[in-house]
C-alpha cells in the first residue's frame, strides 16, 4: 500500500485536508463527536416510546371504565308527627284551624320582617325546657316614643299577645285530669326575690313585673331566656287612695283621667316583651267604666291581653275587655292571701280540685319567699297527679266558655 498513488477511492478521508495531522491534538473534536453520537441516541429512545405510546396511549398506567347514568331524584319524605300524617297531608281548613294547631301542639310561628318576603320560622318544642320564646323587641311590633319602645299590631296583624306568649306544648300522656295556669306578681322591684323566682319556678310559671325597678329590661329578658312569659302590672287607683297608694303614674278615675294616656305611655314603656297587662290593686278605677274605655282601647290598639287579678268582687276589667273582643281572663283564686305555708298549700289542693272538675283553674301569688318555695315544692309532683302546668296566655283555650272571665 506503501507504493500505490492515493486516489479519490483509496484516500483516507480528511487526510488531503492541510492540517489534518493536528486533529489528534483537539480534544472539542471528540467531544463533538461524542455528542453527536448522544443525540442520535436520544433521538432513537424517543422514536422507541412514540411507537410504545401509540400502541398504548395510557401509557401502561392502570385504566378503569365507569358509566355514568342519570337517575330520577327520590320524591320527598315529610316526617309524620306522633300521631296521625304529617302537616303537608293535612287539609287545608283556614287560618283559624292553622292557629288553634299551633296552640295545641306548641308550635311557634315567627315571621321575619320585609327583608326576606314569605320566609317563617318554625320552632316545634318537644318538652318544656327546648321551648324557647320569640325575641324580645320584635321591632314590626313595636314603636318608638319619647317614652321608649311601646307594643304595637304588626303590619301584617300580629300582635304581642300572640308573638311573645309562650306555646303550651305537646300535651302529656296520659291525658291530663287537669290544667292549671299560675302567674307570679311584684317581680322587678326586688332584686334578690325576682332572681327567686326565674331559678325556682317552672318556666310554664307567667310572671307579672311591677314597672319600678332597676335594670328592668335586662331582668325581664333573663326570664323569657328561662322560657317565662311575662306581663306588665299597671298601677290603677283603689278605694282609699291616696292612702293607699300604688306608685308613680298610677292611672286614676275621675278629673285626672285625662292624663291617663301619658301615664300609660311611660308605664308600657318601661320594658318590652311582654304578652299584656294586669291591675295591680285598682278596686275604684276598675269599677269604673269610664275611666276602663280609653285604657281599653289602647290595649285593644296595641294588641296586649288583659287581666283581671281578681281581687275586686266589683271589677269590670275583664268582662269590658271581652265585650270590646280584647283577650282578657280573670283570676281565679289568690293562693297568698295569707302568706303562711300551712295557707298556701290549703289552696293549692283547692285549685288542683277545681282545675279537675273545671279542666282549667287559674291563680295569681307575689313573689314572697314563703310563696316561691311553697309553690315551687308542689309544682315537683303535678305529672304524677296528672295535673298539666299551663302559661296564662293558653289558659282560655282549655277553659269552657261558659265560665266567668273566660279567654276569647
Amino acid at each position: 500500500m506503501a507504493g500505490t498513488p492515493l486516489t479519490e477511492l483509496n484516500r483516507p478521508l480528511g487526510q488531503d485536508r492541510p492540517g489534518s495531522a493536528l486533529a489528534p491534538r483537539r480534544p472539542w473534536a471528540r467531544w463533538i463527536a461524542s455528542g453527536a453520537a448522544g443525540i442520535v441516541g436520544v433521538a432513537f429512545l424517543g422514536v422507541v416510546l412514540y411507537a410504545a405510546i401509540k400502541r398504548d396511549p395510557d401509557g401502561g398506567r392502570p385504566v378503569a371504565v365507569a358509566s355514568i347514568e342519570k337517575r330520577a331524584a327520590p320524591p320527598p319524605v315529610t316526617p309524620a308527627g306522633p300521631s296521625g300524617p304529617s302537616v303537608a297531608e293535612a287539609p287545608n281548613s283556614g287560618a283559624a284551624s292553622a292557629g288553634q294547631l299551633e296552640t295545641s301542639a306548641g308550635v311557634t310561628v315567627y315571621r321575619p320582617d320585609a327583608s326576606a318576603p314569605g320566609s317563617i320560622v318554625i320552632t316545634v318544642p318537644d318538652q318544656a325546657a327546648t321551648i324557647r320564646l320569640a325575641p324580645a323587641p320584635d321591632m314590626r311590633l313595636a314603636e318608638r316614643t319619647r317614652f321608649g319602645l311601646l307594643p304595637k299590631v304588626a303590619a301584617d296583624g300580629t300582635t304581642p299577645a300572640k308573638l311573645y306568649a309562650r306555646p303550651v306544648g305537646p300535651e302529656p300522656t296520659p291525658k291530663p285530669l287537669g290544667r292549671i295556669a299560675l302567674i307570679v306578681g311584684g317581680l322587678g322591684i326586688s332584686q334578690t326575690g325576682t332572681a327567686d323566682a326565674i331559678a325556682k319556678l317552672p318556666p310554664q310559671v307567667s310572671m307579672a313585673f311591677a314597672p319600678y325597678g332597676t335594670d328592668l329590661d335586662r331582668t325581664v329578658q333573663r326570664a323569657r331566656g328561662e322560657g317565662h312569659e311575662v306581663f306588665l302590672q299597671l298601677p290603677m287607683e283603689p278605694f282609699d287612695y291616696p292612702d293607699n297608694d300604688p306608685g308613680p303614674h298610677t292611672l286614676l278615675t275621675g278629673p285626672k283621667a285625662a292624663d291617663n294616656t301619658e301615664r300609660l305611655s311611660w308605664l308600657m314603656g318601661r320594658f318590652t316583651g311582654y304578652v299584656g297587662v294586669a291591675n295591680f290593686l285598682g278596686g275604684r278605677f276598675t269599677a269604673d267604666e269610664a275611666a276602663l274605655s280609653p285604657m281599653l282601647r289602647e290595649m285593644a290598639a296595641r294588641g296586649l291581653m288583659v287581666v283581671d287579678d281578681g281581687s275586686s268582687p266589683r271589677s269590670l276589667l275583664a268582662a269590658s275587655a271581652t265585650r270590646a273582643r280584647i283577650p282578657a281572663i280573670r283570676i281565679d283564686r289568690t293562693l297568698d292571701g295569707v302568706p303562711q305555708a300551712a295557707a298556701i298549700d290549703k289552696e293549692l289542693a283547692a285549685l288542683e280540685a277545681m282545675a279537675q272538675e273545671r279542666g282549667i283553674a287559674v291563680a295569681s301569688a307575689t313573689a314572697l319567699p314563703v310563696s316561691l318555695e311553697r309553690i315551687a315544692r308542689w309544682a315537683q309532683g303535678l305529672e304524677a297527679r296528672r295535673i298539666q302546668l299551663v302559661p296564662l296566655s293558653a289558659a282560655g283555650s282549655f277553659r269552657n266558655p261558659k265560665t266567668t272571665g273566660s279567654l276569647r
